[in-house]
């Protein structure tokens, strides 16, 4: 399905544009404005003659040309009248903003606006949700509270509007670099396998997320999700896997969700990766678009403290990852630069105090990335400790982790361990390191927790995909070394 002027519309219709932000709506003309969108935009509302200067337009009829998008933000009981205008004027797409649909009921309503519609061949947007943003289009649903810069390499498809706002949010502060986002609501017409199959074409994305409530076709959703897991990573997270949840999705996007069971057997099969919840999700994501990408199971971890370590080993191996002891040249190489006295150079590698320091650090990182048995490093860097006993490298220090990270060719994970949650100078730190590996290319995490789940999920993503014989040989190329085929991952 063509879905390009969705995306890049030439012309776009706001109805029910305000000159007053609030009053519980989306003020998406001003939004538009604010974002940069530089096609067309045409404000409809009777109620007013202009906006700061712009004409204001009272109908879809009175528009000066059949738009390719109409935003359509007014009560659901004017919803009818406004497909069938759209639909008279011959509009591509038509989102509706609006709510008050199936989701209380009211499924007459959406089964007469989807006869409208499809008698002027208009295709509907929801209802019930927020719409889209495309970076390159310049339109959107949403100003995050970081500029948005550059085109972007993720995608998002969100049956819930908040949790497409979250997600926004969330990869902007994450450093994830947006390309395409579609929360789509109710999906009376255009349905979440309309979007899928599209961005699975779309070689701008590198990795999709979806939150997901309900399937309408599950037979298509099935077919377009299995040609698109072997081309790129699909993180799906879904809402309503309990009785209690399903009721909750029922009264939220009018959604019928399946069993828990149907659903995890159903992905498996599928090649996505599986979150577990929100924040699982955007790690995921952000793993997916890290450079260079794990492409092995076996684990280097450095930091200091053998409690760390130890807590470390076990969670690697409860998910199928091993951490094997570094050959003797590589620990006498890190032995260089420590004393033995509360150390160990075997692997995990406990610095001790000197894990505090950013450049025994990165000494220790450059010799296990020389080391032929480990795939992944990751380096656990305590910010309690480290800003209270290495204030002096805390500007220069972790430009030397991405110095070394540039110049090897394992990936490097970062964990940023923060234990004090009340310090703002902490905080602060946090960021702005955070902020030097992401821009670097490197996934950063909190907790070993999050690091490990994230690596688990794309290795068995990387694995279902090697072993699908319809994986396209240019995406097999990216691969430096799948992980092995004895490998199961413990899902």
């Amino acid at each position: 399905m063509d879905l390009n002027r969705l995306f890049h519309p030439e012309s776009i219709a706001v109805i029910g544009a305000s000159p007053h932000l609030g009053g519980g709506k989306m003020p998406y003309y001003q939004v538009l404005q604010m974002a940069g969108y530089k096609g067309r935009l045409y404000p409809v509302n009777p109620k007013y003659t202009e906006i700061s200067g712009v004409k204001v337009y009272p109908s879809i009829d009175d528009l000066p040309e059949s738009v390719d998008l109409a935003i359509a933000s007014v009560p659901a009981g004017r919803a009818l009248e406004m497909v069938e205008a759209a639909a008279r004027r011959k509009v591509k797409f038509l989102h509706f903003f609006t709510s008050g649909f199936s989701e209380v009921g009211d499924f007459a309503l959406e089964a007469a606006m989807l006869a409208a519609a499809r008698a002027g061949g208009t295709r509907i947007v929801g209802p019930n949700c927020i719409g889209i943003h495309c970076t390159r289009s310049g339109v959107t649903c949403d100003i995050p509270k970081t500029p948005i810069t550059g085109i972007g390499n993720v995608a998002f498809l969100g049956q819930s509007g908040g949790m497409t706002h979250n997600f926004m949010r969330m990869a902007h502060s994450r450093y994830l670099a947006l390309n395409k986002i579609v929360s789509y609501g109710n999906q009376i017409d255009l349905k979440v396998e309309d979007y899928l199959e599209y961005l699975s074409q779309d070689d701008t994305v590198r990795v999709i997320a979806a939150y997901i409530e309900d399937i309408k076709d599950g037979r298509r959703f099935i077919e377009v999700l299995k040609k698109t897991t072997p081309r790129k990573p699909v993180v799906v997270l879904k809402g309503g896997t309990t009785p209690q949840g399903a009721r909750a999705a029922a009264s939220h996007t009018g959604a019928m969700a399946a069993s828990h069971e149907i659903w995890a057997a159903v992905m498996k099969q599928s090649g996505c990766i599986v979150a577990d919840n929100f924040e699982n999700m955007v790690d995921l994501t952000m793993m997916a678009v890290s450079d260079p990408l794990p492409w092995g199971t076996r684990i280097g971890f450095l930091g200091a403290g053998g409690g760390t370590s130890v807590l470390f080993t076990d969670l690697s191996s409860q998910c199928g990852l091993n951490l094997p002891e570094l050959c003797a040249a590589t620990q006498s190489r890190i032995s260089e630069r420590i004393a033995s006295v509360n150390t160990s150079t075997t692997n995990p590698v406990d610095l001790g105090f000197y894990g505090f320091d950013f450049t025994i650090m990165a000494h220790t990182i450059e010799a296990m990335a020389a080391d032929d048995n480990i795939d992944v490093i990751i380096p656990y860097f305590s910010l309690d400790f480290i800003t209270s006993f290495q204030k002096g490298q805390l500007e220069t220090g972790p430009h030397a982790i991405v110095e070394i990270a540039r110049k090897i060719h394992k990936p490097v994970i970062p964990i940023l361990s923060q234990f004090t949650e009340n310090m703002l100078d902490l905080e602060d730190v946090r960021i702005r390191m955070f902020s030097l590996f992401r821009k670097a290319d490197m996934a950063v995490y909190r907790t070993p927790q999050d690091a490990i789940a994230s690596i688990h999920g794309f290795l068995a993503w990387q694995l279902a995909r090697s072993r699908d014989q319809g994986a396209d040989s240019a995406s097999l190329a990216r691969s430096q070394a799948d992980p092995p085929a004895s490998w199961q991952p413990r899902l």
